[in-house]
């Protein structure tokens, strides 16, 4: 299979996973366990699992200059990005986070354009601009509050902080993708974001009552760790090898639709007509940004 079909399907699963996460990371928090503290369980568990995995690969020595960039990008990816998004999902609804997190593509075209001189065709500038009209119909006309939702506003916020981070991220290690292997990167990035979150996340980490739970907890908490940490971030940095940042950007598109399909599946909303609506802008807005442009052959 073409490598570049590879990656589309790799991003997909990631927003797929991502998706799901909305709901599932919402209905534990914050009374199994608090937004830091989960950071800390999905860091500390991705580390593990990055670092079991790495022993059957060859070790790969890391240049001086990239330290540096390994250590911005641990931030940017596993520290604000992660405690933002989880503390905005405690204080507002998972619909709202997969809608505004939206934004996220807006800001890496930008940042593509200032850091890595990517083009912004007008099929790109049609894509995204669908794919946002989209979200905002979503955000416009179809929210519904939860009871569990203390303070959306500020939750809000906290999500366009996190698309923000999560688009620094992107920009930051598109060149280490380049040098270093998917495993060697997510071993080194999760051991640094694992020291970073530890002082944040330890106190609520360690009231967390694990023994008193049952296995529906324990596999929504795995699916946490091993799903929306280990996987999304393997699928992500797998597809940034074929594709640029603002392509990969444009697959949050996909989480609002997916969030609504497992609400849906579950029994907790309904299919509307302005939502399928948003869905098909949504989809539209995906295509059209992740289209290869054909370069034409100089005479």
């Amino acid at each position: 299979m073409d490598k570049r079909v590879l990656a589309l399907i790799a991003a997909t699963a990631a927003s797929a996973i991502y998706g799901i996460n909305h709901t599932i990371a919402k209905g534990l928090m914050p009374d199994i366990i608090g937004s830091y503290g989960f950071i800390l369980l999905r860091v500390g568990g991705a580390a593990i699992c990055f670092w079991i995995i790495s022993f059957f690969y060859q070790n790969e020595k890391i240049d001086r200059k990239d330290w540096i960039r390994i250590i911005a990008c641990a931030f940017f990816g596993m520290v604000l990005n992660m405690n933002m998004f989880f503390k905005g999902l405690e204080l507002s609804t998972p619909i709202n986070s997969s809608v505004v997190i939206t934004l996220a593509p807006v800001l890496l075209l930008v940042l593509s354009a200032i850091f890595l001189k990517d083009r912004i065709t007008w099929i790109k500038s049609l894509g995204i601009g669908l794919g946002l009209a989209g979200a905002l119909t979503l955000i416009l006309f179809g929210l519904k509050t939860q009871p569990n939702a203390p303070n959306i506003p500020l939750g809000n916020v906290l999500f366009i902080i996190n698309a923000t981070s999560y688009s620094f991220y992107l920009i930051f290690v598109k060149p280490l993708v380049a040098r270093y292997s998917s495993i060697t990167l997510m071993k080194l990035l999760f051991l640094f974001a694992f020291v970073m979150n530890l002082p944040i996340g330890i106190e609520q980490f360690s009231e967390v009552a694990w023994s008193s739970h049952d296995f529906d907890i324990i596999w929504k908490l795995a699916f946490v760790v091993i799903g929306t940490t280990v996987l999304t971030y393997l699928f992500n940095i797998y597809a940034l090898k074929q594709l640029s940042p603002s392509t990969i950007g444009a697959f949050i598109y996909l989480q609002p639709v997916i969030a609504g399909i497992f609400a849906i599946l579950t029994g907790a909303d309904t299919l509307t007509p302005l939502r399928a609506l948003a869905a098909a802008l949504i989809f539209t807005g995906v295509f059209l940004s992740t289209r290869k442009t054909k370069v034409k052959a100089s005479n």
